[in-house]
């Protein structure tokens, strides 16, 4: 199975990228993930469900102790591998 991962870390910062959204896209820079898109206003990764949840797990985790207040998040499935032998 593959899902998709969008998320926003607050509170917002336009001047500079706050700590807990460095930590966000670090952790999923790092978590070999595909389609890998962050910017100000939102971020979208994907890849198999264990490594996109293993990275969301990470992400909450670390941009909560580098100071957000908040973490939208949104995880869509986008392969259920049926019809390639998964079922």
């Amino acid at each position: 199975m593959r899902l998709r991962v969008e998320f926003t870390t607050e509170p917002f910062d336009l001047d500079e990228a706050p700590a807990h959204a460095l930590a966000a896209r670090e952790v999923i820079e790092t978590a070999e993930l595909d389609g890998v898109d962050v910017g100000p206003f939102g971020n979208t990764a994907e890849g198999a469900a264990d490594r996109v949840l293993t990275a969301v797990d990470a992400l909450l985790r670390r941009s909560l102790a580098a100071g957000a207040t908040r973490i939208s998040l949104q995880v869509n499935v986008i392969d259920d591998g049926i019809g390639e032998g998964e079922r």
